[in-house]
């Protein structure tokens, strides 16, 4: 059966837009899951490790986060972290190993923060 040339128009139109939304909710339904305490592991200032001594951060599975007493919101966008609050707002990059790495400039160069999820062990409720 062939189908006026319309039609078929249509037809390769539709089809190609239902590809894209089906497409389209397969993405968002495989977003990164980043909720967890994350602890700061490592520090480079200038590409010379450094201890870390900042406080814990913690991703809250309802969109808000915490970190040196300080509540926001945070969102997912690819494979970034973006951090807002009144006072703070940062972006940062999700790397393999469950890692989140803040990267950003001051007056010693290049500064990188790299914090690693804690995972619970076996036998306690507690993540440490």
């Amino acid at each position: 059966m062939k189908l006026p040339e319309g039609w078929a128009k249509l037809a390769f139109w539709g089809g190609v837009g239902a590809s894209l939304l089906f497409c389209g909710t397969t993405a968002k339904a495989q977003a990164t899951n980043v909720t967890g305490e994350y602890e700061c592991t490592e520090t480079r200032v200038a590409g010379k490790p450094r201890p870390c001594k900042s406080a814990p951060l913690s991703l809250k599975s309802d969109g808000r986060f915490e970190l040196q007493g300080r509540e926001g919101e945070y969102l997912v966008t690819g494979n970034w972290v973006e951090l807002n609050s009144a006072v703070l707002k940062s972006r940062a990059r999700i790397e393999a190993g469950h890692k989140i790495v803040f990267r950003f400039y001051n007056k010693k160069g290049l500064c990188e923060m790299i914090y690693e999820r804690r995972v619970a062990e076996l036998g306690k409720t507690k993540l440490g």
